[in-house]
């Protein structure tokens, strides 16, 4: 699903750079899932969070209710005005089922421009189109605790030795795009407040950021590494074909580690010692 900040480029990236052992996956700002969903189902304890409440109120929609989800997915939005309205009803939060409201954010993505939430897209969409990805999404997600809350608390409760978090803050000077419907600000001491937890925590995490001097300067400390990556810049490919974007990958243990670790390719002569005389009998 298209979300603001969405890992679509870099989640391949990113599930290669987990460490080699751990028992509980955290995904700390859960966004559109992107890393969550490429990430193998494993027999680790996994946790979707999200401060969005409607995006959280979706992602349960999908893993508990998908066939009433569905339904209420067969009423198309097919103008400007129904957009609008459908937007308007969700900010000023409205009665409505945990359904119903599902349904109306699912569209509202679907028919944004770029996934914002503020204006309508202005192209077709087949929502039973998406019925399928609906129920493949509800059978991932038939063991993740989803949760809604502060990135400080959820990290606090669930920090073990054993546990990596994921994280995928809003980046740094360029929170405005993520204060859309559900959403609050992400100021510069949550960035602080974010490193800070970090900082404390028993188990392991890796975070991704955009590639600038003050996130460096929050993260140059003994024992964190830092390495840096591009990817396509999806809002400059307008007017700037194949412009990256730097990015910032941070982790608190080597992320070297599990290449370290993998078997290497073995010929004939580590197989046998060198001698291959028994390939004559």
């Amino acid at each position: 699903m298209s979300w603001i900040g969405g890992k679509k480029a870099l989640r391949e990236l990113i599930v290669t750079l987990f460490p080699v052992y751990y028992e509980r996956y955290i995904e700390v700002f859960g966004g559109g899932g992107w890393v969550l969903f490429h990430k193998p189902p494993g027999n680790d304890f996994e946790v979707y969070n999200d401060f969005n409440s409607l995006l959280v109120n979706l992602y349960r929609c999908v893993r508990d209710k998908p066939q009433e989800l569905m339904e209420a997915l067969r009423y198309v939005l097919n103008s400007r005005e129904d957009f609008d309205v459908v937007r308007a009803t969700l900010a000023r939060d409205s009665p409505a089922s945990d359904v119903q409201k599902a349904a109306w954010f699912y569209e509202l993505i679907r028919y944004s421009y770029a996934a914002g939430l503020t204006s309508f897209g202005s192209q077709p969409h087949d929502m039973w189109s998406n019925f399928p990805l609906i129920e493949q999404a509800h059978r991932r997600l038939a063991k993740v605790v989803i949760e809604n809350k502060d990135f400080e608390k959820l990290i606090r409760q669930y920090d073990r030795p054993a546990s990596l978090f994921y994280l995928d803050p809003p980046y740094h000077a360029t929170e405005g795009y993520y204060q859309n419907i559900g959403e609050d600000g992400f100021t510069e001491t949550d960035h602080i407040r974010l490193r800070d937890a970090l900082m404390r925590i028993e188990g392991k995490f890796l975070l991704s950021y955009n590639d600038d001097e003050f996130i460096r300067s929050l993260y140059d400390r003994p024992g964190i590494y830092l390495m840096e990556t591009t990817r396509i810049n999806n809002i400059k490919q307008r007017y700037d074909n194949g412009a990256q974007f730097p990015e910032l990958i941070i982790a608190n243990y080597d992320m070297h580690e599990r290449l370290r670790v993998a078997p290497s390719q073995m010929n004939l002569f580590d197989l046998t010692g060198g001698d291959t005389a028994w390939l004559k009998s």
